[in-house]
């Protein structure tokens, strides 16, 4: 039973809670309405990720084995046998869009593209540099579209952008853990990693860093946000943006910790306190905006 929760890996679900971002920013986040809706789309999208999971699993076997981690996923390491792999992902793919077209023709649609996208990174994109991060970024900004379609409310340009730099930065951190791996082991633990090296990882990294931090800076006090969710004190939370980004460098940079930022979010405590304390000044700033501290 072990490694089949290993396969589907649930672990990875916690992507898809950027469905819930458009309602957070929205205001309506203790619409139960909304929000019952939100999870049965959070379900097919975490089974549609599942059987995506399991199908880039089964094109990686051999790669995966070279890997001093892949090795152990169970289609890899043979504790799940390869029919029973495909036909998970087929059962998962089959109940994640049959559910979804219950919960909103459109939401069906966007699903559609992300499984399309997905399914074109598996078989063969994923080893074109550049493009392949580009297609991970895309995959969140999806998310979060779905999020809007399900809950019915309104994208701004602002907030797409930021999840995609977002996205596009923890993507590039993933291949910096390639990339050192590869200058460990000798060993190309994927394809694409030939389209990079460390300097131009590290340049691209510290790039993506300054464009995050002026662009949140930007979106805190546009005036269009400002006017949308009537308050000017979100620039308040950019402390919390710089010290998650600055921590995270630091980390990479000063303690040489080059493991990928979803596992770093799992056991750095700074990091996470930072991201509470940036999830409760904003809920604060939208949800209580008579809070003494914001007036």
């Amino acid at each position: 039973m072990k490694s089949y929760i290993q396969l589907i890996r649930p672990k990875d679900w916690a992507k898809n809670l950027f469905l819930f971002v458009p309602v957070f920013f929205a205001g309506l986040l203790f619409d139960t309405r909304v929000l019952l809706e939100l999870l049965g789309g959070f379900i097919c999208f975490s089974l549609v990720a599942s059987s995506i999971y399991i199908i880039n699993d089964y094109r990686d076997i051999e790669d995966d084995k070279k890997h001093p981690i892949k090795k152990n996923r169970p289609l890899a390491s043979g504790s799940v046998k390869k029919s029973a792999g495909i036909l998970i992902a087929i059962i998962f793919l089959m109940a994640g869009f049959t559910a979804a077209w219950f919960i909103r023709d459109k939401f069906l649609f966007v699903l559609a593209i992300y499984f399309l996208l997905n399914l074109g990174y598996s078989f063969g994109l994923k080893n074109i540099p550049i493009l392949d991060i580009i297609i991970i970024s895309i995959g969140f900004v999806l998310r979060v579209k779905a999020g809007a379609v399900i809950a019915k409310v309104g994208l701004s340009e602002w907030l797409t952008i930021m999840v995609f730099l977002l996205a596009l930065f923890m993507a590039i951190a993933k291949r910096r853990d390639d990339v050192l791996l590869k200058l460990a082991s000798g060993n190309d633990m994927r394809k694409a990693v030939k389209g990079y090296n460390l300097d131009f990882i590290n340049t691209a990294l510290s790039l993506i860093c300054a464009v995050i931090i002026v662009a949140y800076f930007m979106y805190t006090t546009s005036p269009e946000i400002v006017a949308r969710l009537q308050t000017y004190r979100l620039y308040y939370t950019c402390l919390f943006v710089l010290a998650g980004i600055f921590r995270y460098l630091q980390l990479i940079y000063v303690m040489q910790d080059s493991q990928s930022p979803t596992k770093i979010l799992y056991k750095d405590r700074f990091i996470q306190v930072t991201i509470l304390l940036w999830i409760i000044s904003f809920y604060l700033i939208l949800y209580v905006k008579d809070f003494s501290i914001f007036k």
